[in-house]
């Protein structure tokens, strides 16, 4: 069975990383998303590699979007 870590506290962004730095070292991805009332929804795939580049473009566009101005975005 694996073995899961507590990220409590860590950003997607760091997870991420942290998955570039070890890509040849995955074999599944877990996902977590926790719902305004509280209820948590779990649950992993078996992704392939670039399924998974994809979804990291995807989150880091997100961010980008999130943190950045409009007018920083579209000069």
């Amino acid at each position: 069975m694996a073995k899961v870590e507590s990220l409590y506290g860590t950003t997607p962004v760091e997870i991420f990383e942290s998955g570039l730095e070890n890509a040849n070292d995955i074999v599944g991805v877990a996902t977590a998303v926790m719902w305004k009332d509280g209820r948590i929804t779990v649950g992993w795939s078996n992704v392939d590699p670039a399924s998974l580049a994809r979804m990291i473009l995807m989150l880091d566009e997100k961010q980008r979007r999130d943190t950045i101005s409009d007018a920083e975005l579209n000069p």
